[in-house]
Formats: C-alpha cells, structure tokens, sequence
C-alpha cells in the first residue's frame, strides 16, 4: 500500500479505502463539519462515523462541503444500543441517513454486542437487528455490512441465523492491544479489521519505545502508530480536529517499520490501555 486511495477487498467485493477517518468524540457542530472537511481535502476518502457519537448531521454536513463526489466516498455509521430489534433498527436507520444527507450507505455495524439493556437476550436482539440490516443490504440502502466490538462467541452467535456473514469487525487495536485471538478467529471468517483509537486514545505518545521509534523512522509517534496497523492488517481509523495532524496521519505511505520493531509494538501490552470487555459495559 502506498497511499491512502489504496483499498482492502471485503468478503462481497465491495473495495473499502485502507485508512478511515475516525469522528469519535469530535464534537457536533462546526468543529465536526471542519474536521471532516479538511479531512477529505487532505485525501481521506473514508469517514467513519456512528449514532452515538452524536456528530452524524455535521459529518454528512461536511461530506457535502468537501466538494468531492459521493461515490468517491466510503462512508460508515452504526447502529447504537437502545435499537437493537428490526423494526428499531430499520427506523432509526433512516434517521441516520437523513442526517448524514445520504441517499445510501457504504457500511453499516453493530456497535457492541450486548448492551446493557438487551443484556438478557443479546443474542436475539442481535440476530433480530442483523435480519433489519440484510434487508437494507439486499435493497442496496447499504453495501456492507458487519460489527463492532464483538468477540467470537457473538458472532458466533450472529452466524447461526444470520444468511449475509458479518463482512468488518471494528474493534480496539493499537500498541499492545493487539486482542490476537478475535483477530485470528475473525480473519478465519473472512473479516477485515477496522482498528479504532489507534493511537490509544493519545496515550501511546507517552511511551518511551513509541517516542524512541518515532525518533528512529523520523516520523511522529502517531505516524509510527498508523503504519503498524496497516503492517498487521489491519484498517486504521485515526481521530484528529487539528489540520496539520489530520494531514500528517496521511503520510505513512514512504516507510515501513522492520518486522522487529512490529513485533516490539505489538508486545507493549497495557502501554495505552486495554479493550473493554463487550458483556461487562453499562451502556
């Protein structure tokens, strides 16, 4: 891969831009239409936002005023916990669409697999949503489907009703959260990984290793972060509202880390925090 148009192949052939933008806690309103704008500017060509994180009217917002054309654009949001039955799903869907402005969707994700309210009966609240979903997806309201957060006793779960196979599994991968056995099970399903926070949520630029490899490829700490990511496989989705770390988390199409030092990072576990268990969230 050697720039960021590059695309990984999902399971339905659908091509999905190797590095996305990510919008969590980028707040609504003018920070998040600027930060998506400047965004597709700089070149990114995937905006990955969701319904919780409350921004999706400025991103859709933004996405119209980059100028760039909507199939150009691979545009993901998800569906959030409080709607996790069909009819719920396919309502607030819709809601999701007119707020981003879109007449369709390029992937659409379960957010987390058991929230607390459907804690009881996940694995029905999760097959009822996905059997919404498959409707959309075979409409062509949407042209891939998946999940988020999910371990491989929830898909396994999802895969015995589901008739369309989870296609993404976005989950939290950054150094030395690297969560190997998900990533293996979902790579044996045929899965891509989306990575998101994967510069641990700002806490990896105070790790001594980070800061000496960064030092080492002449790059930032977050440069570093990016191109591990896609050295392991995976699709990163950095966050920034500044326009000059928005534009340098593009470029790290011109080095590649040594095996070693991939391996280094992968082994700095804990350095940035770990994921959360998916059947202990209180949301």
């Amino acid at each position: 891969m050697n720039k960021p148009t590059d695309t990984y192949k999902l399971a339905n052939g659908v091509e999905i831009p190797c590095i996305g933008f990510g919008t969590w806690q980028t707040p609504d309103g003018d920070v998040a239409v600027s930060s998506v704008r400047c965004a597709i500017e700089a070149g990114y060509r995937h905006i990955d936002t969701a319904q919780a994180y409350g921004n999706e009217e400025s991103v859709g917002r933004g996405i119209r005023e980059s100028g760039i054309a909507r199939e150009e654009l691979f545009i993901t949001t998800k569906l959030w916990n409080p709607y996790h039955s069909s009819d719920l799903a396919m309502s607030t869907f819709d809601e999701s669409m007119k707020k981003l402005g879109l007449d369709y969707l390029d992937l659409f994700l379960i957010h987390w697999p058991n929230p607390i309210a459907y804690r009881s009966c996940w694995q029905k609240a999760n097959a009822e949503s996905w059997r919404a979903m498959e409707e959309l997806y075979r409409s062509g309201r949407i042209r891939a489907i998946g999940v988020s957060n999910f371990r491989q006793h929830h898909i396994e779960a999802l895969l015995q009703t589901a008739t369309v196979a989870p296609m993404v599994n976005q989950i939290r991968l950054c150094p030395g959260d690297t969560q190997d056995e998900v990533v293996s099970y979902c790579r044996a399903q045929n899965m891509l990984l989306e990575a998101y926070s994967p510069l641990g949520v700002g806490r990896v630029f105070d790790v001594s290793e980070m800061q000496r490899l960064a030092k080492k490829y002449d790059r930032s700490v977050a440069q570093v972060c990016i191109r591990w990511s896609l050295q392991r496989g995976y699709l990163p989705l950095p966050k920034s509202v500044t326009p000059s770390r928005i534009q340098e988390n593009l470029r790290v199409f011109d080095f590649e880390l040594t095996d070693e030092d991939t391996e280094l990072i992968a082994s700095l576990t804990g350095c940035a925090g770990l994921e959360r268990d998916p059947d202990e969230t209180n949301f």
